[in-house]
């Protein structure tokens, strides 16, 4: 997630209570924002929607645009609650929004692998930490390889999500009376309405609408993160000290989603562990399971903006990013053969840059910068 500023950092403490209660309006302000997206998109008319998304036509353009949004926000809860607000309002479709996701998957490895540089200066706590950080990207990376041709071919994952979507909240097409929808729709009647006292053009009213919804999205999401770091972050270190220290699997699994829906981050929980790696207090097996769950956990933050939305389409994609998660695990981990790929992986490219640290540098760059824009560029 962005850091917030010194001066925002430097806030005087809240009182433990009254944090909490301020993560549920926050909860609220998030659910607002993703509202005024879809809204916004709305707002804008056919023809500016389509013109706007008109370059994700190829899978492989929407997999790099999925990676370079959640780089620049270095959230995937952001990026997808972005594209399911999209989703929503009808601007973004299912098969085009199912690449982006997995993009995002890719894309919100990158703030472990920086915090992992901070060790470069000693060798043995450099190699485990780049290694621990690594490993998360080459899960995400491996599960895309697989994952993304499959859902191509056959399109499983949509049509599995789809499926669910449908009894929980209706059949694709139609509208959906979803209780949170009605709480967030009246703030963002107020705003469409005081904005029309000084805008004419509805591309000027949506482009406007838009813009809040995003910052208001981006702007709660840091403070709940903050919020729930600071509530929890003690007993995080603690849990995972005492029980990551035993031994892996299901159980590190289950400690890595629960810890990243606490704190709706799953880069705090996985960039948690980097220094952890360094010191040598928890090793390369054991962490890996970890940011499986880490991965799973923070989907919920998209399936709770799909709540807010009047489309099953929006949960549909949603449900997507959950299951490419869940299925991922399924191969990778849990097909023993496959298990040790990612760990090996991070390992052999930990050695590289240990012996040159700019091929780190040069690896963070390429993959989540160079490779994006190029992939962008040519596949568009």
């Amino acid at each position: 997630m962005p850091k917030l500023p010194p001066a925002l950092a430097r806030l005087p403490s809240i009182p433990r209570p009254a944090r909490a209660v301020l993560v549920f309006l926050l909860i609220y302000v998030f659910l607002v924002g993703v509202s005024m997206l879809e809204s916004g998109i709305k707002v804008m008319g056919a023809d500016t929607q389509a013109s706007l998304f008109s370059n994700v036509d190829s899978p492989l353009a929407g997999l790099f645009i999925g990676i370079l949004g959640t780089v620049l926000v270095q959230s995937s809860s952001a990026s997808t609650s972005v594209i399911v607000g999209l989703v929503a309002s009808g601007a973004l479709g299912v098969d085009a929004a199912v690449p982006m996701i997995m993009g995002a998957n890719i894309g919100t490895t990158v703030t472990n692998t920086l915090v992992s540089l901070g060790h470069v200066r000693q060798s043995n706590e450099f190699r485990r930490a780049f290694a621990a950080a690594t490993v998360h990207d080459f899960f995400n990376v491996m599960a895309v390889i697989i994952l993304l041709p499959l859902e191509l071919a056959t399109g499983f994952l949509s049509t599995a999500a789809g499926w669910i979507s449908d009894r929980l909240v209706g059949s694709a097409g139609s509208e959906w009376e979803s209780p949170i929808k009605k709480w967030v729709k009246e703030p963002v009647g107020w705003i469409k309405d005081f904005l029309k006292n000084f805008v004419d053009d509805d591309n000027v009213l949506g482009t406007t609408m838009v813009i809040i919804g995003l910052v208001v999205v981006l702007v709660s999401l840091i403070f709940i993160t903050t919020n729930m770091k600071s509530l929890i972050a003690e007993r995080v270190e603690r849990s995972m000290n005492a029980i990551l220290g035993r031994g892996g699997g299901a159980v590190a699994i289950m400690i890595g989603m629960l810890i990243t829906v606490a704190v709706q981050s799953s880069s705090i929980t996985t960039s948690i562990l980097i220094p952890m790696a360094a010191a040598g207090v928890i090793k390369l097996k054991n962490i890996y399971p970890v940011t499986l769950g880490a991965n799973v956990g923070t989907t919920v933050t998209a399936i709770l903006a799909a709540l807010a939305a009047s489309r099953p389409e929006a949960l549909t994609v949603a449900l997507v990013h959950t299951l490419f998660n869940l299925t991922g695990i399924l191969i990778l981990f849990v097909i023993p053969f496959m298990r040790p790929l990612p760990i090996m992986a991070a390992e052999k490219l930990a050695d590289v840059a240990v012996k040159n640290r700019m091929i780190a540098v040069g690896y963070v760059v390429g993959v989540f910068i160079v490779v994006p824009l190029i992939g962008v560029a040519i596949f568009r």
